[in-house]
């Protein structure tokens, strides 16, 4: 894929995913210091693994949702569960990815993950609001 469609394709299912407004906030807040940040999370995330057509967008939410709760990455954590309402993922799929979780990484990363799980379906808000 060239990289102007990288660029596009990555930006598409990005906004698909996290929603427009999330999108906009952060090319706003881009700076010559983290552009090219901006522009690999764009393209190899968005575009190299999240718009290939092996699973769907359901299933790399819950897949997402697992690993950054069982690495501990809370505030990006409490971003993918609130972007599950734009997947397809519902409260009771992120449960039983939670609940993996906890077999496969530990009862204390699960516990976290629920509580923020909890907050962000109670309240659309992220750990700590």
């Amino acid at each position: 894929m060239p990289e102007d469609d990288k660029g596009t394709v990555g930006r598409t299912t990005r906004a698909a995913v996290l929603g427009e407004d999330h999108v906009a906030r952060a090319e706003a807040a881009t700076t010559d210091f983290d552009a090219d940040f901006q522009r690999f999370i764009t393209e190899g995330a968005w575009a190299s693994v999240w718009s290939r057509p092996g699973l769907d967008k359901r299933e790399r939410s819950l897949i997402t949702v697992a690993l950054l709760a069982a690495s501990g990455h809370d505030e990006e954590l409490a971003m993918h569960i609130k972007a599950c309402a734009n997947t397809g993922a519902t409260a009771e799929d992120i449960k039983e990815a939670l609940l993996h979780v906890a077999v496969y990484a530990g009862v204390p990363a699960a516990n976290r993950a629920f509580k923020i799980a909890k907050r962000v379906l109670e309240t659309g808000e992220g750990p700590g609001r």
